[in-house]
């Protein structure tokens, strides 16, 4: 079972790093940090004769990633009530590589994967983040993925995240389940 985590934070260990890192204790993981790559925004060529352009990004090696994997975890702040800029333009170019002929099975695998969303908010995240998480829902709809789990919790200091109980509960139970279907795929 393969898991990959995208981070979608600008900042080294931030809230949402540390949730994902500790919802994924003990796991075997991907990590791929979108800050440190060059994800070039989608220029919408759905119609044209020519169709998509290559841009010169690492974008290649997100698709790569993906279709290496059972389960991604989005790991995401919350910024102005939605997923960070650097996640949506990497989600906004999947319009992109599912018309690209270099990916013919990015469809399908799509199909197969788990996803789960992990993001950390400070302005009541559990209800001003419900309209990011019902957005993450109608992409994995459109892609016939399963939205699996998801996590709101509040921290706005680096680390506050850690210390709410009630975010720990649903981490602990996250990874329980995690384990499960790693211990499932071994047998």
């Amino acid at each position: 079972m393969n898991i990959t985590v995208f981070y979608g934070s600008s900042r080294e260990n931030s809230n949402s790093s540390l949730l994902a890192n500790k919802v994924l204790n003990g796991l075997n993981f991907e990590a791929v940090h979108l800050q440190n790559m060059k994800i070039v925004p989608i220029e919408d060529k759905r119609h044209d004769l020519e169709g998509f352009s290559l841009p010169d990004d690492d974008y290649d090696q997100i698709i790569q990633q993906i279709l290496k994997s059972d389960i991604i975890v989005f790991a995401t702040p919350i910024y102005w009530y939605s997923m960070s800029g650097t996640m949506k333009v990497m989600i906004d170019r999947l319009s992109q590589a599912i018309r690209d002929e270099r990916y013919p099975q990015l469809t399908e695998h799509l199909r197969t994967v788990k996803a789960i969303v992990l993001a950390v908010g400070g302005d009541n995240p559990k209800i001003k983040g419900l309209p990011m998480i019902q957005q993450f829902q109608y992409i994995f709809e459109f892609l016939g993925t399963s939205f699996e789990h998801y996590i709101l919790a509040e921290g706005n200091r680096p680390g506050d995240v850690l210390s709410n109980s009630r975010v720990l509960s649903e981490v602990k139970w996250l990874n329980g389940w995690l384990q499960s279907l790693v211990n499932q795929t071994r047998h």
